[in-house]
């Protein structure tokens, strides 16, 4: 029996308990035993009450851990534009930032280049943004991601990356590689122009490559960072169906864009 119905009957109960206790011609040793049963519902009546705030509670839980991420996004092509910025994201040619920590036992050297170079996707121009990954000095990724902003929203969109790995300096792997357009694969949301906390959103749509997805879960965190210190931060947990489980979390700045990405800080930013 649910919380709430049990809770009903006990009331129930102890309305009985009042009305016979009324009654002039009830032996005395009657009476102490229903005051005692009245106790006992009493401490019933407190039980079912916290049963039902746990279970309200747990209810609000699985609510808010089913809730579905946004993955369409109605924009039309001619909406976008190759180059721009809103306040958690700039896309601006010769923008970069650097970044440096530890990913394990490995140091990592992170570089974000926003360059002056433009790849077609169907209809929209897309402009590329270039990670490169030094781990403990040695080259091991560099990847080319498509970016374009919304005129009408300012929303950032993703339109897909190729990735080269390294070993030993020589490529070795593409894992993660997708592209909007290609095997039923479509552009994902990465930043939104106007960011509300709660919005869950997908950044990447290729099915069984990549689908990297978003929750913004605070706009006012503060980070004290090699580069600088930051308030009013917008802080993103990121997971995937494609590994359950697994969650990351990264700080954006106002006016500057990535500050944390995991362990890795921002030590250096070079502006246009």
């Amino acid at each position: 029996m649910n919380a709430p119905r049990r809770k009903r009957w006990v009331i129930i109960g102890m309305l009985v308990c009042e009305v016979v206790l009324a009654l002039p011609a009830l032996a005395q040793d009657r009476k102490q035993l229903l005051r005692d049963s009245k106790v006992d519902l009493v401490q019933a009546v407190e039980a079912a009450e916290r049963d039902e705030d746990e279970e309200n509670q747990e209810l609000h839980l699985d609510r808010d851990h089913t809730r579905d991420y946004t993955e369409s996004f109605h924009v039309e092509s001619r909406e976008f534009v190759s180059t721009g910025r809103n306040p958690f994201f700039v896309l601006e040619s010769g923008y970069q930032l650097v970044f440096n920590g530890q990913e394990g036992r490995h140091t990592v050297v992170l570089t974000i280049t926003v360059l002056d170079e433009t790849h077609k996707i169907g209809d929209v121009e897309t402009r590329v943004v270039e990670e490169r990954e030094i781990k403990d000095g040695v080259l091991a990724e560099i990847s080319r991601n498509y970016f374009a902003i919304c005129k009408r929203s300012n929303d950032v969109f993703y339109f897909g990356e190729t990735t080269d790995e390294y070993r030993d300096g020589k490529v070795v792997g593409h894992e993660g590689a997708w592209e909007a357009g290609r095997n039923n694969a479509r552009p994902g949301l990465m930043m939104p122009g106007t960011p509300l906390i709660g919005s869950r959103f997908y950044q990447e749509i290729a099915p069984d490559v990549a689908m990297d997805r978003a929750e913004i879960i605070s706009l006012s965190a503060t980070l004290k960072t090699p580069a600088g210190d930051y308030v009013g931060c917008q802080k993103v947990e990121e997971s995937t169906p494609l590994e359950p489980g697994v969650r990351e979390f990264k700080l954006y700045a106002p006016g500057i864009g990535l500050v944390s990405d995991g362990n890795l800080l921002l030590t250096a930013i070079k502006r246009p």
